[in-house]
């Protein structure tokens, strides 16, 4: 894999983060997006992520300027057809994806990797029109992606299995945690853990067991600290297998299943409470809660690993 020339496709807040992430550490890195507003406005966006991990002591001020030169944004197809590896950021709307996969056959080299940071969206549909389908992969990369490592390699059946090594090896050199997944499954795996527990804690609160600041409050200062050290799989060999087996023969019948606590979502969607964008969802996204979490954010990022 060349890696010489890397381009990020979409300069939303995930490419020019995934963009950043890259500069930071050596790499010319090309933003392109048909957006020319979006365009201009990438050195701005990059510039207060940096700043964000100067607070946070986890970038030296002076590395800042080098890294923006190191972004290089553009319109033209023509200035990223030099690239071995292409992230794909742009919307979660299939057809895009495929019309841009198009365009972009027609002036990379048949060996350039296509990685699409889909989060939902399964790389054999992703690939369906491609004239080298086995260049196709998923690296999901997790928002906001300066501070959490993760990325999820997944391959579609074409995908050439050395192309994922190449990657995850890239990846693991530039500080990220890179993960190959056996194969593809709807929300990879990540967010199937993010969704069963979101799912147990609407039940929680619908069922009227604790309300939704309790349930927050158990989940950062219990299984937050926990999973920062070791997963679900290492906890329950620490626990003990057979004292898991038997807490899951009494509890596992009694957590949610099925869609029913949905409706607390949904009737709050109706109400047009919508979460941070619309200024309330579980919570009322003021300024000083936004300043709350912004200050949770930074000192965290403080007792991250440096590279």
């Amino acid at each position: 894999m060349q890696t010489n020339h890397i381009s990020v496709l979409g300069a939303g807040l995930m490419g020019v983060g995934i963009a950043t992430h890259f500069a930071r550490y050596g790499h010319n890195v090309w933003l392109y997006d048909t957006d020319s507003d979006r365009i201009a406005e990438m050195t701005a966006v990059a510039s207060s992520i940096l700043d964000e991990l100067i607070t946070a002591e986890q970038f030296a001020a002076a590395e800042k300027t080098p890294v923006l030169g190191r972004l290089h944004g553009t319109t033209s197809l023509a200035d990223i057809a030099a690239s071995g590896l292409l992230i794909e950021a742009i919307p979660e709307r299939l057809e895009l994806k495929h019309a841009l996969y198009t365009q972009l056959e027609a002036v990379i080299s048949p060996e350039a990797i296509i990685a699409s940071n889909t989060s939902g969206l399964p790389p054999d549909a992703l690939a369906e029109k491609l004239a080298h389908p086995e260049r196709l992969l998923i690296a999901h990369f997790w928002h906001p992606p300066h501070f959490i490592p993760l990325v999820e390699i997944v391959p579609g059946t074409a995908t050439k299995p050395e192309y994922l090594s190449e990657l995850q090896q890239f990846l693991v050199a530039i500080q990220l945690e890179a993960v190959v997944l056996d194969r593809a499954a709807p929300g990879f795996v990540g967010n199937r853990l993010q969704f069963a527990l979101l799912r147990e804690a609407l039940h929680i609160v619908k069922s009227g067991i604790a309300s939704a600041e309790v349930v927050d409050q158990v989940m950062r200062a219990s299984l937050g600290r926990r999973y920062a050290m070791v997963g679900p799989l290492e906890a329950a060999d620490m626990t003990g297998l057979s004292t898991v087996q038997d807490i899951c023969r009494h509890l596992l019948p009694t957590l949610a299943t099925g869609s029913d606590m949905m409706s607390l979502v949904a009737d709050k969607v109706a109400r047009g409470d919508t979460g941070l964008r619309s200024g309330q969802g579980f919570y009322r996204w003021d300024d000083s809660r936004k300043e709350y979490i912004q200050q949770r954010r930074e000192h965290q990022l403080r007792f991250a690993l440096k590279p």
